[in-house]
């Protein structure tokens, strides 16, 4: 199997045309859904169980609702033309603090799908120029655009979703 860079590591290119932003959101808008069938026939015990210092199933979706909030405050940046967009907490504290495991995973995914349609249904509103504002994202140091936002918030939920996938494969061999 060939490891995942950790997400922190990872650099991005941003040279998508404006053009390609339906594309990113339709990507968006079906992680709840790939994210409920990824999970449709997990084990009840294996949701909750950790792997060494890493988050369970549960965590990881957890920590993708977590981000919702994120995601939406960065896009009220560039809507307000701010230079920088907003940073996020490294240390994934609310994640960390959550107890994410305590919940059902159930009404972790319902929140996550609710969260994440309020993200798309603004995207949806968006005309060309709206996509192409940019701000200086902090952490990697380059402008993002709109689109950009978009295919970074895609990026992680794929992340969350192999983590999901390699703690599945570890668990059931």
């Amino acid at each position: 199997m060939i490891k995942r860079t950790l997400w922190l590591n990872r650099d991005f290119v941003f040279d998508l045309p404006v053009e390609a932003f339906p594309n990113i959101v339709e990507r968006l808008r079906g992680t709840p859904a790939r994210l409920e069938d990824r999970l449709r026939t997990v084990p009840a015990a294996l949701p909750t169980k950790r792997r060494e210092e890493g988050w369970s199933i549960q965590e990881n979706v957890g920590h993708l609702l977590d981000l919702e909030p994120l995601w939406a405050g960065r896009v009220d940046d560039l809507l307000a033309l701010k230079d920088t967009l907003r940073p996020a907490d490294l240390s994934n504290r609310k994640t960390n603090d959550a107890d994410h495991n305590s919940v059902s995973l159930r009404d972790l995914l319902s929140s996550f799908r609710q969260a994440r349609l309020k993200l798309v249904d603004r995207f949806d509103a968006f005309d060309e120029a709206a996509v192409a504002l940019s701000a200086l994202h902090p952490r990697l140091n380059k402008p993002m655009r709109m689109i950009d936002l978009a295919l970074f918030t895609a990026e992680h939920d794929d992340h969350h979703l192999a983590g999901i996938t390699e703690l599945m494969q570890t668990f059931e061999d």
